[in-house]
């Protein structure tokens, strides 16, 4: 049988050998996962000469050494269609993986493309008819515009920042945040926290706490396998 493969297009560069490792235990052997980022070949300054507008502009990703940056969802989204496009065209691609959990309504569609926004929010509404819901988010800038997206009758949307390069105690103490709130439910907003981040919030929690990477990774094993 011909190998498949999945395009995942992270937000910031390439290569991100913790996003593509559990991408590829989600998938099985028999799907090839190729990662590439919309800011592959720019350098640091050319990524900051396009700021965000706003906070509603406002993107955070880690970088393959390890640090992190602020992004302009415009220039990600102009990018990402290029990608997008280009990987509709390519035989053997069964679906192109957007890695992110922010929304892109500039972004068109072409092929098969997966959203970690619609797949969060679609879970967060069958568990969480009505209730409170806590999001974790990367930047305390980002706390109000993520919050409005997530808003919808019935639910209380609280949200605090994690960043995703904090340690241990860090997310520790976001959990101790976040449950002053008394959330039914807490998604963790950004594709970048790992499954440490979540391990470590969930010790100060009583509610699930749904991870993005791991959730989509769920989705693409029912896809894939």
């Amino acid at each position: 049988m011909e190998e498949r493969t999945l395009a995942a297009i992270v937000i910031g560069q390439s290569p991100r050998p913790d996003v593509a490792a559990l991408l590829q235990a989600a998938v099985g052997p028999g799907t090839r996962v190729r990662l590439v980022g919309c800011m592959d070949g720019l350098s640091r300054d050319e990524m900051a000469a396009v700021p965000p507008v706003d906070d509603g502009d406002t993107l955070f990703t880690k970088l393959p050494d390890g640090s992190g940056a602020v992004l302009s969802k415009r220039l990600v989204t102009t990018r990402a269609q290029a990608l997008v496009d280009g990987f509709a065209a390519e035989a053997g691609v069964g679906a192109t993986l957007m890695c992110c959990t922010g929304a892109f309504p500039g972004l068109k569609p072409a092929g098969v493309v997966i959203f970690p926004s619609a797949l969060l929010s679609g879970l967060a509404d069958g568990l969480l008819p009505a209730g409170r819901l806590g999001l974790l988010v990367p930047l305390p800038a980002q706390t109000g515009a993520l919050a409005a997206k997530w808003e919808r009758p019935g639910l209380e949307v609280v949200a605090e920042a994690l960043l995703p390069l904090a340690d241990d105690a860090e997310a520790m103490a976001a959990g101790d945040r976040m449950a002053a709130h008394r959330p039914d439910l807490v998604v963790m907003d950004c594709i970048s926290y790992t499954p440490a981040h979540r391990a470590a919030v969930r010790r100060r929690l009583s509610c699930p706490v749904l991870l993005g990477i791991t959730t989509t990774a769920a989705i693409l094993r029912e896809m894939f396998l």
